[in-house]
């Protein structure tokens, strides 16, 4: 038997993006813990993941900003579940886990170290200058120092792969793998039929600059000029990031009728199931969950020509890729659903094919699970 320790710093995430792996674990016998923040007995999450046999860890960890106090905080909570749990496996995912939880894993000579990059977040995205630009490049020094501890790094996109090596985080000796995303339970998201018109677009996101909010609320503007019975709908919720969109201007989006806003919902099918084209204007991702999620639910795609979002569009076949930061291109790529409906159903169609051939959960966890040695 293994002893399993995963480490993030998105306590949704455990059981939405990581449940099926973290079961898989433990159908194969395995003892699997989770640290997290916000863990807690009887927290919802927390609940669900121990009904899965999953041992749960409350960590102390202040996910965005760099408080040297604060992160000296999480470093010696770390140290203190990876000496509680003695584990044999330690696989670590999002910035902070990384950084910290891998150095800390290495500190402790916990026998295996694995890294998953699921994105690059604030610091990789924008324009690098100022205080960005030297957050940015501390982030790569403590990546760099870390990932090269591991025994393996997986990531989410070849972009990303490329980018770590192109600027030295990583070296040719750690070993690397791309997978497909944190795969979509086809089984959970299956398709669902179209309401009738009027065409209903739908983002669902963290409401920050780099998800190309702002891009699709101008696009949408554009089209109700035109289109007035077009429906925009937003699902998501205003993060505590240097790069979040203030209230003031999700207030004059609804206010003006641009969008409908549906704020923060725990289960995203019935969003996903009353609109006809999921739309995704973001910078860059690891691989979005909420595109495969779309694309399993038979919706056509509009998405970024971006790192991670490219990964799961084939142009003309399943949706449409526009250029980052386009607002007339995403425009007009949505307004070819309007024009023309029946690309609804056909690039709906084959959205869920590319979603169970390629993306599967089951599959995507199959390897990690191979490449991570749990059998």
């Amino acid at each position: 038997m293994t002893k399993v320790l995963v480490i993030a710093s998105f306590t949704d995430s455990m059981l939405e993006f990581r449940g099926a792996l973290l079961a898989e674990i433990d159908k194969r016998g395995h003892e699997v813990h989770v640290a997290a923040p916000g863990l807690c007995d009887g927290d919802v999450i927390a609940e669900a993941l121990k009904q899965r046999g999953v041992i749960i860890h409350d960590l102390s960890l202040q996910r965005t900003g760099m408080d040297p106090v604060r992160d000296l905080a999480t470093l010696l909570a770390m140290l203190r579940i990876v000496r509680l749990v003695r584990p044999d496996l330690v696989l670590a995912y999002t910035i902070k886990p990384v950084v910290y939880g891998t150095f800390i894993a290495w500190l402790a000579r916990v026998p295996r170290r694995y890294a998953l990059i699921t994105g690059l977040g604030y610091a990789f995205t924008g324009h690098a200058s100022g205080k960005r630009g030297l957050v940015a490049g501390l982030v790569r020094h403590l990546y760099a120092f870390s990932l090269r501890r591991t025994h393996k790094v997986f990531f989410q996109n070849p972009d990303d792969q490329a980018l770590f090596f192109r600027r030295g985080i990583l070296g040719a000796r750690v070993p690397t793998l791309v997978v497909n995303g944190s795969g979509i339970d086809t089984r959970r998201y299956l398709p669902a039929p179209f309401a009738k018109p009027p065409i209903v677009f739908l983002l669902i996101a963290r409401l920050l600059g780099d998800k190309g909010v702002r891009e699709f609320a101008e696009a949408a503007r554009w089209i109700k000029a035109r289109y007035p019975s077009a429906v925009f709908q937003l699902v998501g919720w205003i993060d505590d990031n240097p790069d979040a969109i203030r209230q003031s201007e999700l207030d004059l989006w609804i206010r003006d009728g641009v969008l409908q806003f549906l704020g923060r919902i725990s289960d995203v099918r019935p969003a996903i199931a009353a609109c006809h084209v999921y739309v995704l204007p973001s910078y860059r991702e690891g691989t979005p969950h909420t595109v495969l999620e779309a694309m399993a639910m038979g919706r056509p795609v509009v998405t970024s020509d971006a790192p991670g979002c490219r990964e799961t569009v084939v142009d003309g076949e399943n949706g449409f890729l526009t250029p980052v930061q386009d607002v007339h291109a995403l425009a007009l790529a949505m307004e070819c659903f309007i024009l023309d409906p029946e690309l609804v159903t056909r690039m709906g169609r084959r959205s869920r094919e590319i979603a169970a051939s390629r993306f599967d959960v089951d599959k995507v966890n199959a390897i990690l699970l191979t490449e991570m040695g749990v059998t």
